[in-house]
């Protein structure tokens, strides 16, 4: 049966980065450089952080701690409990960012991120590629900058299998004749990556924008719109790219998380600006 989506915040400006708590959903309305909270036990929705830049992808730690993607700002930032801001990074081989996008932190505390441009001006840009990157802490309290593919166009949403041994990368242009692909890297034991495989590809539609994995290491994926393709939808691969289950959304979908008392609620933020919520059969990961 299709996922029932129920409109429970909003609708804002353009949202995006969802994550879970444990006790609300955080995610961003970019436009408004703010970040919001829903809680779903008295359906109130606030303002939680402010002046964010851009904020797109939001992640939360083992620790709980908050990661951003600061588009505007071409950097990837720690927010951090006292309101401070710690920027992680800015610059590779000291050239500004383009757009970081979306992130992941993993169970060793490093931080894997996408690099695109999409909404500045390309002749901003002072690198010469689109890249997935890999932060990793120091002694310090620094992090590394290391890049970590280098046959990207335009890499979108990510996720980690599991047992993070594979990443999972949506490669999302936006020109017509790009390839619209779900790809899949092994990650090596030094954190590089591996061949990528390609699990899906989109055609001439909309590609994923977003993702997670559930508890059995499917991809769960926001994906399509309504200028083509079969539209507007989140949808379930398999690991090896087989589409398990599609389930169509009511506006074009960003980004999912998971979350509820048993991580079976399905978060959807959107175009439209709104927060959407679906009572799904599958189970999402605690991160």
């Amino acid at each position: 049966m299709p996922w029932q989506f129920e409109m429970v915040a909003g609708p804002f400006s353009f949202t995006e980065g969802p994550v879970w708590d444990g006790e609300a959903v955080l995610f961003t309305d970019i436009p408004n450089d703010r970040i919001m909270r829903y809680d779903p036990a008295t359906g109130a929705c606030v303002e939680y952080r402010t002046g964010t830049e851009g904020t797109n992808g939001l992640t939360l730690d083992r620790q709980g701690r908050l990661y951003g993607c600061q588009a505007r700002g071409r950097r990837v930032v720690r927010y951090e409990a006292d309101g401070s801001v710690t920027v992680l990074a800015d610059r590779y081989e000291g050239k500004r960012l383009n757009e970081p996008n979306d992130l992941i932190v993993d169970s060793r505390g490093r931080v894997w991120f996408t690099d695109p441009l999409y909404m500045r001006d390309r002749s901003t840009m002072e690198l010469a590629h689109e890249a997935v990157y890999r932060l990793d802490p120091q002694p310090d309290g620094a992090y590394a900058i290391t890049r970590v593919t280098f046959d990207t166009v335009r890499p979108n949403g990510l996720c980690l299998a599991p047992d993070e041994r594979t990443l999972y990368v949506a490669e999302s242009p936006r020109f017509p004749e790009a390839r619209r692909q779900l790809r899949a890297y092994p990650v090596n034991d030094d954190g590089s990556l591996g061949q990528a495989r390609v699990l899906y590809d989109f055609g001439d539609h909309r590609g994923i924008d977003g993702m997670r994995v559930d508890r059995e290491g499917n991809i769960v994926a926001s994906c399509g719109w309504q200028r083509s393709g079969p539209g507007p939808r989140i949808a379930v691969f398999a690991p090896d790219g087989t589409v398990l289950e599609e389930h169509p959304t009511a506006a074009d979908p960003t980004n999912v998380v998971f979350g509820g008392p048993d991580l079976s609620d399905l978060y959807v933020t959107g175009f439209d600006g709104a927060l959407w919520r679906a009572h799904t059969h599958r189970q999402g990961l605690a991160r």
